[in-house]
């Protein structure tokens, strides 16, 4: 029986005839059919939309004359807190969006082309990194209508913003290997939520270290959302770039580096 091209291509391990310039071609055409996703379907924009200005609301309010005495002094605080809670908490969404992707058959048709393994999963990935940009936008935005002026100036806020964005996108790939080992979109929320719910909240993006008890202090200081939260706050209302950063640069290249060939190796054997 005659096999087609296409067939050849496919049976044949990908390994052996794509580069790696190829394979960063193919996860770009991948992340542009993100963008067309969303902009044909915009309400997948409402939770980044939506959540920083809520979030950055009702935590500001809330809190602000509970632990710093007023609303504007509690600013340079919530603000890079709620940075790193609302653009991480929306790296979710990636491997939600993976398994609803893989339960339509979508990727089982990616796996049958001759492109890179990796390049469906890391285009969904980089397609993402517009719904942070965005989440970053607004949170800074509303801080900035709410009297927030970072001593650090605009250009250590870009900085700031930036590292979020690519720290989220390097955690999204925990979540993406989630979306691929689980059975349902559902599940992969409800995982998700316990790993990243207890993460956010016992850190310092909310309340001074010091005001916690000594036997939690250790983990909140050892947590990794509190090195990124101290690294945002110290280029933001200072300007400085201290060790938080650099910790929260290596972690976030530990992260790829484990769980991006973890993903991909699921992927393969699950589609």
């Amino acid at each position: 029986m005659r096999t087609t091209a296409l067939e050849r291509n496919a049976a044949r391990p990908l390994k052996n005839h794509t580069s790696f310039g190829q394979s960063v071609r193919h996860s770009l055409t991948m992340a542009y059919r993100g963008l067309l996703k969303i902009r044909r379907t915009p309400e997948q924009l409402f939770d980044v939309t939506l959540q920083p200005i809520l979030f950055t609301l009702m935590f500001t309010y809330i809190f602000g004359g509970a632990i710093s005495g007023d609303v504007h002094s509690y600013l340079p605080v919530i603000i890079p807190g709620i940075l790193v809670q609302t653009v991480i908490t929306t790296s979710i969404v990636t491997g939600v969006q993976l398994r609803e992707d893989m339960d339509k058959g979508v990727f089982d048709r990616f796996k049958s082309l001759p492109i890179a393994r990796m390049a469906p999963l890391a285009g969904a990935l980089l397609a993402d990194t517009i719904r942070y940009a965005i989440a970053t936008v607004l949170t800074f935005a509303m801080g900035y209508i709410m009297g927030y002026n970072p001593d650090g100036g605009l250009g250590h806020v870009a900085i700031a913003a930036l590292l979020v964005i690519v720290c989220s996108w390097a955690i999204s790939w925990i979540f993406a290997f989630f979306g691929v080992i689980a059975r349902t979109a559902s599940s992969v929320q409800g995982i998700s939520m316990i790993v990243l719910f207890p993460l956010t909240f016992l850190s310092n993006a909310f309340v001074p270290v010091d005001t916690m008890p000594n036997w939690l202090q250790w983990f909140v200081k050892a947590n990794p959302i509190s090195h990124l939260v101290t690294a945002v706050r110290d280029l933001t209302n200072s300007g400085t770039v201290g060790s938080d950063l650099a910790i929260s640069l290596i972690g976030a290249a530990i992260i790829v580096a484990i769980f991006a060939p973890l993903t991909v190796r699921a992927y393969m054997r699950r589609t």
